[in-house]
Formats: C-alpha cells, structure tokens, sequence
C-alpha cells in the first residue's frame, strides 16, 4: 500500500489527503461541528471553492471523487446559475472548454463516473455514441436490444436507419410496433447513438 492511498481520507470515494481522525478536512470540519463527517450542510462557496482549490489542480492517474451532492446514479451535482448541472460536465467545461456541441457528453477515460469522478485528466468530451463505445469497454452500461427493455434489435434499428427519408416515421412505427417517438429518437441519434452515428459515415 503506497504512503499516499494510506495518508487518504477514510470516508469512501473521497481521495483527499487526512488532516485528522482519518479524515479529509472538508469532512474533519464536518465531523467536529456536527459529529458526522457527512452531516450539515454545505457551507455557501465551498463547492466552487474545492471545484478552484483542490479540482483544478488534481493531476495524475487517480480518481477525485465528488464529496457533495450527488444524483440516484451516482454522478456528482452542482448548482451553476440557479441551475443543477453534473459537477463532471462543470470541471470538464472549466478544463477542457466549452462542448463541440451541446450534445456532447462529458466522457470518463476511468469509466467510474458513476462513482463521482471528477478528475480532470480523466474527462473530455465525446460524441454520443463515443461515450457509450467507451462504457461498453468499461463494462459500466448495457446498450441495444442487451438492456432487457428494448422492444428492437440492433438489426431492426439499422433497418430503421436505413429507411430514413424514404419511409415516414409513423408507418416505422407501425411496422416495428412501436411509438412514433421511438423512430424519432433513434432518426436523430437520441436512441442507439452508436448505430445511427455510424449510419451517418
């Protein structure tokens, strides 16, 4: 075990360095006022402040994680302009600039965003169907007719990518018994990215 994973704080996912009592010192001032390394709330500033302290100059090959708010899948959260945004997508922006497109995702290389990462290094940004590439590879999504709720199969979309412009959505729709909707997302990339991105080369 290397002196700096000892040297971590103990609360799960945070990799900042201990001050006291095996913790970090955002959640050691947590633990003394509040007697919970994860009580109270977050005093105003403090996430800007970690995002411009201690974010922006992570580097190296470790995850950070997002030690604040986070959504049902996992992925940190943060308050921009009145606006709850993921932190991952926030710290890409602010390291790597604004998104080609606003379609774009901000992508994991460590493929543990739903663990909170937001390391800097390990972010950029990727198409649509790049990022899910990518969570195929990290074992961290299941795509296509896999997922178990999926009423198509991937050959049944390419022959809805196929017919694109010569067949109208709804008579897709009917065809393949499935809503109009369905049609229209998998037409603008929405739904099965990585097989109308590729239909589009």
């Amino acid at each position: 075990m290397s002196e700096t994973h000892k040297s971590s704080c103990s609360i799960s996912g945070c990799c900042e360095p201990h001050v006291a009592r095996g913790y970090c010192n955002a959640h050691y001032r947590r633990f003394v006022k509040h007697g919970n390394p994860l009580g109270g709330r977050t005093p105003r500033g403090e996430l800007l402040r970690f995002i411009n302290e201690v974010v922006l100059r992570h580097f190296g090959e470790d995850c950070l994680a997002w030690p604040f708010s986070k959504g049902g899948t996992g992925y940190g959260l943060i308050k921009i302009d009145g606006k709850m945004v993921g932190a991952h997508r926030y710290v890409c922006e602010l390291a790597h600039g604004e998104p080609p497109t606003p379609e774009h995702h901000a992508a994991h290389s460590c493929g543990r965003g739903h663990e909170g990462c937001i390391a800097p290094e390990h972010l950029s940004w990727k198409t649509p169907a790049q990022n899910h590439a990518d969570k195929l590879i990290h074992g961290t999504h299941n795509r296509g007719e896999r997922q178990g709720q999926s009423k198509l199969t991937e050959g049944a979309v390419r022959e809805i990518l196929a017919k694109k412009g010569f067949e109208s959505q709804r008579k897709l729709a009917k065809r393949f018994d499935v809503a109009q909707s369905t049609i229209a997302y998998i037409h603008t990339g929405r739904n099965w990215a990585w097989l109308s991105e590729g239909a589009a080369r």
